[in-house]
């Protein structure tokens, strides 16, 4: 997936808004090899089996001419690794080892690193931005003395991830964990966000991982207590991945291109010149840039496009495909007038505003437009839970209305599987809100003590 200079953009507006967030609860950023040893990667079994199929491996070292094809080149057979590296689908093992030679004494705790990074998954069927075979994350990866201290910090990333998508993009998401068939391979319990679409699936946002003292008992990381004992350290990981952008895309966009929301738009506010002769365009530009330099007072992001080989209607079409919240059309009229006309891109709506007014009702209308792509979302979101108490039920409203569906499952993989083959529908999470409610499993009739949430996802 090649992702051009504005898409990049949207990331690295994620990149520091999350990085800030990290760093404000006490993490710092390194960085760790993108090759691991194939023996490290096996150390944590269910962390190997769970990625197994996924992985890319580097053999050989070395590439040669075909002496027998000039200009062609041949795995040269004497550059064999001594032993196969795997193409980092997820740091741990490598991470881990590494935490080996950094942890000796109670002391040393807690370590609070996070990585940016790419990683590498061998998709079967790509989707672009949900499911690539490369694709760029953050990882985090902390080692704790206790279980309590490691558990609390596995809910703190997961509500740190749910602030973030909620009060940036803009999206309304359920904490919740996973079931045991859903969770990361190699954790204790993972945590998680789930978002909900417009076309009616699920989308699993970040993840949250309490990985207990599997990895620590797998890879030997002890450290020594203050009263003298030796203790395996306890462990989390943590991530989101270029899939927010897929998010971004399908929660807010509409058949007119993106729709942003301001608080990661790359650019806030266009004002596009419209003008007749150089005269016009010399008057035009002069009070544009006196707005600029207003707004960007106010620290709003702004771009005054001044392009004079494309027409003014290339450029709102241009602006709109890329979802930039708001645009500024200036004109001769409005120089003679005193007043400009600013479009929406979400409601896709205008109005004259007097250039006295521009600062106070750019800022103000910002803010509304994140405002009301929220509560938009999130009354869709509404709109799609559908609590059901049979199978039948659940079967028309997986294949038809699509959305969550709330229902009571009795605890099983057995139920969970068979509902999954029916349906292709998965138990998204249980919803750590969730009111305890006496019922019966919606497929198999036994007994069950609270509703999950099931969806089809991507």
């Amino acid at each position: 997936m090649i992702i051009k200079p504005y898409g990049y953009a949207i990331w690295e507006k994620m990149q520091a808004e999350l990085d800030t967030m990290f760093k404000d609860t006490g993490h710092e950023n390194a960085y760790f090899p993108l090759f691991v040893p194939k023996s490290l990667f096996e150390a944590e079994e269910k962390n190997a089996e769970g990625f197994a199929k996924e992985c890319a491996v580097v053999t050989h070292y070395r590439l040669k001419n075909d002496e027998s094809n000039p200009g062609k080149l041949i795995v040269d057979p004497n550059a064999k690794l001594e032993e196969e590296l795997v193409v980092r689908p997820t740091s741990e093992a490598v991470i881990w080892n590494t935490y080996k030679t950094w942890i000796q004494s109670y002391r040393d705790l807690p370590i609070l690193i996070n990585q940016w990074a790419n990683v590498v998954r061998w998709e079967m069927r790509t989707r672009l931005f949900l499911r690539t075979a490369e694709f760029l994350w953050q990882e985090g990866h902390t080692a704790h003395a206790t279980q309590a201290e490691a558990m609390a910090e596995a809910k703190q990333m997961n509500q740190v991830y749910a602030d973030f998508v909620e009060n940036y993009m803009a999206i309304p998401v359920i904490q919740g964990i996973k079931t045991e068939s859903e969770r990361f391979a190699g954790a204790v319990e993972t945590f998680c966000i789930e978002a909900l679409m417009q076309d009616g699936k699920a989308l699993q946002a970040g993840t949250s991982h309490f990985l207990g003292q599997n990895f620590s008992k797998a890879f030997d990381v002890k450290y020594a207590t203050a009263d003298g004992g030796l203790e395996y350290v306890w462990a989390t990981s943590w991530g989101v991945s270029t899939r927010l952008i897929g998010a971004l895309i399908m929660t807010h966009s509409d058949d007119n291109g993106l729709v942003l929301p301001p608080n990661l738009a790359p650019i806030q506010v266009v004002i596009i010149p419209i003008y007749r002769g150089e005269e016009q365009q010399k008057e035009v530009a002069l009070t544009a840039n006196k707005i600029k330099t207003q707004l960007e007072q106010k620290n709003i992001r702004v771009k005054f496009d001044n392009r004079d080989k494309f027409k003014p209607g290339f450029k709102f079409n241009e602006y709109e495909l890329k979802g930039v919240p708001l645009r500024i059309a200036i004109g001769p009229k409005d120089l003679e007038n005193g007043t400009v006309e600013i479009a929406r891109r979400d409601t896709l709506s205008k109005s004259i505003v007097t250039q006295d007014e521009i600062t106070e009702y750019v800022s103000s209308q910002l803010s509304q437009i994140q405002s009301d792509l929220f509560e938009k979302a999130k009354a869709f979101r509404s709109e799609n839970i559908t609590v059901v108490d049979d199978f039948a039920t659940f079967q028309e409203v997986i294949n038809g209305k699509g959305g969550f569906v709330s229902a009571h499952w009795d605890g099983t993989n057995e139920s969970e599987e068979a509902i999954k083959k029916a349906t292709k529908a998965t138990i998204r999470c249980i919803p750590l809100d969730n009111e305890k409610e006496d019922g019966v499993c919606v497929y198999s009739g036994k007994p069950s003590q609270q509703r999950v949430l099931f969806a089809k996802s991507y």
